[in-house]
Order: structure tokens, then C-alpha cells, then sequence
């Protein structure tokens, strides 16, 4: 059930698995560790479930049982969007985790239904190759790699596997509910082409992911330097956007449809209140958004060296402006 290419990333690392106690993340559990990879765990508790507490303790005792560490994080997340919400919260919780106890994967239970879901809405929204194939089996991370093992695996060979082996699992409610659009998709499209199909769309998404990889252009970095990116840009908007979109995902952000389209009709933007992304004819910077009161002298000579003035704060806050400023020989 594992994929191979995941598999051996995985081996003799530092893992971090993300466990929530359902379907997906327990039957990974027990397959890696059939498979002799070692792991920790880490939970995320909403408490908006009456059943998180004992989800929580779930994870508490696999953990205590099989000898690993177990990382706990509860939080409150605000009304509205609270998939978008919950996701950042989560993520940053397994980077610090991962930060503090330098791991070098973080392990995920994507698999193949989340992969056709993922494929549907990017085709109803409008989206190229390389959009629909949002998901991989490894990708590297600024400070970790993501690797998830069960991606070419359908859901219900994981439900097999556990009612086969008699392993306690949770389903979450709220992955039922029509409110929100994943749901929608899961049931009135994935779930019967899933039934139908599963070994065919699997082979499918192994062809895309070989189209993907020969229109994706390999990133040309001129200067990296902690979270700034330099790119040569490519010949054209396209390639260029999806060189920004793959660079921010590495970086931890998703960038949305409206914001790449904004960034392709302004050039210079701020997305998400968090990130600069500059498109210069030749260059394409990427740097965390900063506002800094910044010498006149040295905002003349970011103008000479032609450094996109929304990544200036940033680059003078780091403090490496003269190592970029020799690079770019000015």
C-alpha cells in the first residue's frame, strides 16, 4: 500500500507523522510500522468535537504503547473558513515541532480519494497539468521534506485493512456534512468514480505526475538567503507563475486562483498580508512582506541594483544586503 519512492525517504530519517485518529492517519500508523519506519506522532486538538478529547487520548496511548513521542497542540480557531484556518494552524504547529526536535520529514495520510478530490475542484475552478496534480509523494519543504506514503492508495483498501485487522479508528463527523464543497465533491463524484475506477485513476495520476514534471521548468535560483528567493524568471507568465506557486509552497503558503491572477496583471504584490512577490522582466523575487523604516542611502542603492522594493525591508532586517548587493555586482 505504501509508495516505494516514499518509503525510502523515509527510512533511517527523523520522522513526524500527523495523526488525527481516523481512517487515514491510523491505518498509516500501523503500516509504517509493519514496514520497520520510525516516527513520532503529532495531534492536533480543535475541540469542536465532543469526541476530540477522546481522540486525544487515542493518540496518547499508540504513542505511550509503541514508545514514541507524542506532540500535542490545542487551539481555537476563529468563525469563518475554518478548513483554511484550521490547515495554517496545523502547519505551523508541525513546524515548530519539527524546528525544535529536528526532524526531517513530516509524514501525511493523503491518499488517493483526497488526490481525485483535490482534481475535481482544480477542473471545475479552471486549471492546467500541472494544477491538477496538486498533491506528491515527496516534497521538499523549507527545513523538512513532505512525504506522503498512502497517495496512490484508495480509501477504502485503508478501511479494509483496518476492519481486517480489527483496529479501532474515529470518523469525523464533519466530513459528511454538504456545508462544505469537499464534502460535495466526495460524494456526488469522487466517491463513485473511486468505486468504479480506482486502479485506472491511479495509473492516471502517475502519467501526470510525469506530464507535470516535463512542463514544470526547473527553478534557475540566483540568491537564497534565509526566507528570500532570487529566480531567474522564465520566457513567459506562465512558467513564471508556477515557478512563484511551487517556490511558496515549499515555503508553506498556498497561493489561491484570484491571487496568482493578481499577481500576474499587477507584478508586484503582497499576498496574504504575508508575502512579497515581485516580477521584474528578468527576475522573480520572493521575500516575507516586512515594513521597516530603511536609510535613504540604502533604499538609492536597492534602486541601482535593481532590488524590487517590496522585498527591501525584509533584505535590511537580515541584514545580508551586501552579500546580495556583490552577487548582483552593484
Amino acid at each position: 500500500m505504501l509508495d516505494e519512492e516514499a518509503l525510502q525517504r523515509l527510512k533511517g530519517k527523523k520522522n513526524l507523522l500527523a495523526f488525527s485518529g481516523g481512517v487515514d492517519s491510523t491505518a498509516l500508523y500501523h503500516l509504517l510500522e509493519k514496514n520497520g519506519i520510525a516516527f513520532d506522532i503529532a495531534f492536533v486538538n480543535y475541540g469542536i468535537r465532543a469526541q476530540s478529547e477522546e481522540e486525544e487520548t487515542y493518540a496518547k496511548a499508540l504513542a505511550a504503547r509503541d514508545g514514541k513521542r507524542v506532540f500535542v497542540r490545542r487551539c481555537t480557531i476563529e468563525a469563518g473558513d475554518f478548513e483554511h484556518k484550521a490547515r495554517i494552524a496545523r502547519y505551523r504547529f508541525f513546524e515548530e515541532v519539527i524546528k525544535e526536535g529536528n526532524y526531517t520529514n513530516l509524514i501525511t495520510a493523503h491518499q488517493l480519494d483526497d488526490m481525485l478530490e483535490w482534481l475535481l475542484m482544480q477542473l471545475c475552478k479552471g486549471a492546467g497539468c500541472v494544477e491538477l496534480v496538486g498533491m506528491e509523494s515527496v516534497e521538499d519543504r523549507e527545513g523538512f521534506t513532505l512525504v506522503r506514503p498512502l497517495l496512490y492508495t484508495p480509501k477504502e483498501a485503508l478501511v479494509r485493512y483496518l476492519e481486517s485487522a480489527s483496529i479501532r479508528y474515529f470518523i469525523d463527523e464533519s466530513n459528511l456534512s454538504d456545508r462544505h464543497t469537499r464534502n460535495r465533491f466526495r460524494k456526488e463524484a469522487a466517491s463513485f468514480l473511486m468505486q468504479e475506477c480506482a486502479d485506472g485513476i491511479a495509473r492516471s495520476f502517475r502519467y501526470l505526475k510525469k506530464d507535470k514534471e516535463a512542463l514544470l521548468p526547473e527553478a534557475e535560483v540566483l540568491f537564497s538567503k534565509e526566507r528570500l528567493t532570487l529566480l531567474k524568471r522564465p520566457e513567459n507568465d506562465l512558467k513564471s507563475i508556477r515557478l512563484i506557486d511551487r517556490e511558496l509552497k515549499k515555503k508553506g503558503y498556498i497561493l489561491s486562483a484570484a491571487q496568482k491572477e493578481e499577481i500576474l496583471k499587477n507584478r508586484s504584490v503582497v499576498v496574504g498580508g504575508e508575502w512579497a512577490v515581485d516580477m521584474s522582466p528578468k527576475r522573480i523575487w520572493i521575500a516575507p512582506y516586512r515594513e521597516t523604516v530603511m536609510p535613504k542611502a540604502f533604499k538609492e542603492r536597492c534602486r541601482r541594483c535593481g532590488v524590487a522594493p517590496k522585498v527591501r525591508s525584509y533584505i535590511f532586517e537580515e541584514g545580508f544586503a551586501e552579500e546580495l548587493f556583490s552577487l548582483l555586482g552593484c
